[in-house]
């Protein structure tokens, strides 16, 4: 069983991967806005069609908005720099949802809604992070943190019983790939170390190739599985590691007879405090008892 919802990543280091995503879209020149103006992000579109599973998506050309909106009123201003400087997260997600509802030309529209997908995911609000997440998408499809982020979270709380459950895994693909795809190319803000850079852009990278495993595992292509997953964990710096993608890497090799990968995967799952902790002990043993006792595939 999965684990619904289960990230590691704190509010603190997600809005350090939203800030890098702000500046990629400001670096690159493709949102509205002047330089004197907070940087907007770029992100995916939602998919309309169903895209070729197998296929790398295309990126969507970056280009100038010839729409750009108006320059904000002083009103505007306030209530958007109330919104940035408010650090209790319930106030903060209570400002954001008022100045989109507000404000819906503004063009601090994506940095709103950065706030809104920060705050949801901070308080566990899943439904309405996903939701914030696809406006945002929206407004910026190249914003490679937020994708990650949605493409870990759609595949993680994906129910197979859903009418859209084709749907939600051929997006969470394509969120994964898109990340994957943008994160080399991301830019890194004058305001943030290079330390605090590098790991957004480890987060980044180990939420979008989590995500694109647990595609493929549910889709039952585990070799393909096993090479993204492999990439998460190690892009994931963090003392403490996301146990979930040691847990998906076990059971992908575990289902392709890598059974000394596999223990291997599970022991480190177990070694990090979780839900995941005891079944992954378990786990670890009996791969260890059916790589003593089957043949074990090559690796």
């Amino acid at each position: 069983m999965i684990r619904r919802g289960n990230v590691t990543l704190g509010a603190g280091a997600l809005s350090a991967l939203l800030l890098c995503g702000s500046g990629l879209a400001y670096a690159q020149g493709g949102q509205q806005g002047t330089p004197s103006q907070p940087p907007q992000q770029q992100q995916q579109q939602q998919p309309q069609q169903q895209p070729d599973k197998d296929k790398e998506p295309n990126p969507a050309p970056l280009k100038m908005d010839n729409n750009a909106p108006a320059p904000a009123t002083p009103e505007e201003e306030s209530a958007f720099k109330a919104l940035q400087q408010t650090t209790d997260m319930n106030k903060k997600i209570q400002l954001s949802e008022e100045f989109v509802q507000k404000y819906p030309q503004s063009r601090y529209r994506p940095l709103a809604y950065q706030n809104l997908v920060s705050g949801y995911f901070a308080t566990q609000q899943i439904p309405k992070m996903l939701d914030a997440g696809e406006k945002e998408i929206a407004l910026s499809p190249n914003d490679a943190p937020v994708l990650a982020l949605m493409a870990q979270t759609i595949s993680r709380s994906y129910n197979p019983k859903a009418p859209d459950a084709a749907e939600q895994l051929q997006k969470a693909e394509l969120y994964s790939k898109r990340a994957i795809e943008v994160t080399p190319t991301l830019q890194k803000p004058e305001n943030l170390s290079d330390e605090a850079f590098d790991n957004a852009k480890s987060d980044t990278l180990a939420m979008a190739h989590s995500g694109l495993g647990l595609v493929y595992i549910r889709r039952g292509k585990f070799s393909e599985a096993i090479p993204e997953l492999e990439e998460s964990v190690k892009a994931d710096k963090h003392p403490d590691p996301d146990p979930v993608n040691y847990y998906l890497l076990g059971i992908a090799d575990k289902q392709t007879s890598h059974f000394d990968k596999a223990a291997q995967a599970f022991s480190k799952c177990a070694l990090v405090q979780s839900s995941l902790q005891a079944a992954c002990k378990t786990d670890a043993e009996e791969v260890k008892k059916q790589g003593a006792t089957q043949l074990s595939a090559p690796n």
